[in-house]
This record gives C-alpha cells, structure tokens and sequence, in this order.
C-alpha cells in the first residue's frame, strides 16, 4: 500500500512521465498514465495513447496479466472513469482485478463526475489517496479540461518579446526575438494543440510552414490564417501554407464580405465569418471549431493579432516568451496601444501562472483573469 508521501510522488511521477508519451495525440480525451506497484516495485505501466483505446487504468492491468497482490497500489494521474463510455467503466475494471490501494493525481474535473470514481471505489471497499501531484496532472491537460468544464475550445497565443515588449526590430524583422530553447518549447505546444493559427501580416512576411518539428519527425496540425481581406492570396509568392504537402489541412478565416464580394481563385479551404468590433468574430470562431471538433487553437500572435486578443479577451491562454533584450526602439512593433488605462485596477493578469526558465529566456504562461 502507500507508504509515504515522497514514494507517492516518486510512482506518480513516473505515471506522468508515462501520460506525456501521448502527447498531442488523445483529443478530445485527456492524457493518463497509470502504474502498479507491488512491494515498491513497478510492475506494470500504461497509458491512454489515443481516443478509443483503452484507458491507462486496463492499459496497465492488461499488461500486469494476473491477478495482483494484496499490497498492489495503482497510481493513476487522473481520477478513474466511473460512466461506461467506448471502453467500459475504470472503477469495474479496478475492482474486479482485485486492487485494494488507488493513489490518484487529479480529480475528474466534470462538475457532474468529479469524486464519483473515487466514491465508487471507496464503497467497494478500495483505499484510496487523492490530491498526488495534483497541480502537474491537472496541468498536463489544459485542453481537456477547459473543454470539460466550459464546453469551449481552449484559445491560446503565444508572444515572442523583449523585455521592452517588442516583438522584433522595426523593419519587422524578428528572427530571433527569443532563444533556440524557447523555439524548441513552441515546437512541443505546436505538437499538443490540434490546431495553430497566424496572422496575414506573418503569412506576408515570414512565409511559415506551421509545423511542429521535433527530433526529425514533422507533423502538421490545422493551420488557420486570420486574413479579413484575403489579401495573402494577392502575394507575390504563393505562402508555402497554400501550397505544400500539408496544403489540405490550411484554413482561411475572412470576412462574409470578402468570401462574396471575392473573384479570387484559391483550392485553400475558406470559412467566412462575420466581423466585431473592427475585426473577425472569435464567438463565430469558437462555434464553427465546436462544429468542426475542434479542440484548442494554438494562436502565433504577431504585434497587431496579439493586440487584439489580448485587449478584446478573445484567447483564454498565454504563452509569453521573453528574451534578456532590449530594441530601446520605438519604432519597433509592440504590445498595445489602444486601451488608455487610468490605473492598475486595468491590469491584464494571469491566473496562477506558471514560469519555465528555457536557456536565457522565461516562459509565462496561464490563464487570463
């Protein structure tokens, strides 16, 4: 059984070590790992690799292949499944085995499941400790949880800057603003959010392939480019978004306008939407995605994109990047200029951020209040 809280943590490490090898690959459903121990030794190991697969839970109980001991402890980074869904009930599938000792990281965070699968196994007479690395198992699903508890796609932008907030030198060029640290990092958020998406003025400048590319391996999410006007399609050079390999999976958010009023010819896919506030409507956005199954969209924010997220709320997430520089330019392109604040009451503040030191630079990330 459970011996100790730094044993806990030290098996429910190696659970989450486990659910991150799924990384990117389960949406809609969470990442989870899961390990038996029996007399403090790992005996068996699984985790959830896609939707429809098993859980981690029978993941690890299959690989176990027996009956386990009277002392076997389970350790699980999400709490066990109590509905039968495609693979069946975790809670069952638990008892049945004959596990007595359940240590779980974070709690279901569906309002309507939450403590149900740890209440069901509590009355089957299974010992059970929750709360073990509970703020790392619970951030290792963002997307999911956030879907779960708002029934909305997670938006996120991400900023590249200096310590002066500038995204670049004043001729636009920023490559680059941040660390090749920090870039690997954005390589491994490209890999988790089923979906990127970028400026025109980006595509027109930086001519970015939006691909996640890491350790030789490329992967392609679906790649949106907020283009009101669909002035890209009038560059001198086709973007490489328009025209590669991944060319099917690009998506072009216009204006209603635009997608009528245009003589334009394009095989690129176009999802018209109608304008707020001086700039396509993200209410609009977050329902054609709930539409399209469309989980989290991982926003490359250049300074006028960015601007706009952040000042009209339109993202729920931030990923800022900030490198040890200085442009001490103001020319440069930076972070806001149209809010006027009268006080520090207009603060736009993160909720219970996270601070990662990648090389040089640090990340902080979180939610906005």
């Amino acid at each position: 059984m459970s011996i100790s809280h730094a044993k806990d943590e030290h098996f429910m490490g190696r659970a989450l070590e486990l659910a991150r090898r799924a990384w990117g690959h389960t949406h809609p459903n969470p990442m989870v790992g899961a390990v038996i121990v029996e007399d403090g030794e790992i005996v068996a190991e699984g985790w959830h690799r896609k939707a429809g697969t098993v859980h981690a839970e029978i993941a690890a109980l299959d690989i176990l292949g027996r009956k386990p001991s009277e002392d076997a402890v389970l350790y699980v980074t999400l709490e066990p499944c109590s509905t039968c869904g495609h693979t069946g009930a975790c809670t069952e599938a638990i008892i049945t085995a004959g596990i007595s000792h359940v240590v779980v990281g974070a709690e279901d965070p569906n309002h309507r499941h939450a403590g149900r699968g740890l209440d069901r196994l509590r009355e089957a007479g299974v010992q059970v400790r929750s709360g073990v690395l509970a703020d790392l198992c619970t951030d290792l699903n963002l997307i999911f949880n956030h879907w779960i508890t708002c029934g909305t796609p997670l938006l996120s932008a991400k900023l590249a800057l200096t310590l002066d907030g500038k995204f670049g030198a004043a001729s636009g060029q920023s490559r680059w603003v941040t660390s090749k640290s920090s870039r690997a990092d954005v390589m491994l958020w490209r890999r988790y959010f089923p979906a990127i998406a970028v400026g025109a003025n980006t595509v027109l400048q930086d001519d970015p392939t939006l691909t996640s590319r890491i350790g030789g391996e490329v992967w392609c999410p679906i790649r949106f480019v907020f283009d009101r006007e669909l002035k890209t399609l009038d560059a001198d050079k086709c973007p490489q978004l328009y025209s590669d390999h991944y060319a099917d999976k690009t998506i072009i958010l216009c204006s209603e306008a635009s997608a009528n009023g245009s003589s334009k010819k394009t095989d690129v896919c176009l999802w018209p939407l109608p304008e707020s506030r001086g700039h396509l409507d993200w209410k609009a956005f977050r329902q054609r995605c709930i539409k399209e199954g469309i989980y989290g969209v991982y926003v490359e924010a250049g300074p006028k994109l960015a601007t706009a997220v952040i000042e009209d709320y339109l993202v729920d997430y931030l990923f800022v990047y900030q490198a040890p520089k200085l442009m001490s330019d103001t020319g440069s392109p930076g972070l806001g200029s149209l809010r006027n604040s009268k006080s520090m009451d207009e603060v736009i503040a993160f909720k219970e951020p996270q601070f990662v030191r990648l090389g040089e630079d640090l990340l902080t990330r979180g939610f906005i209040e």
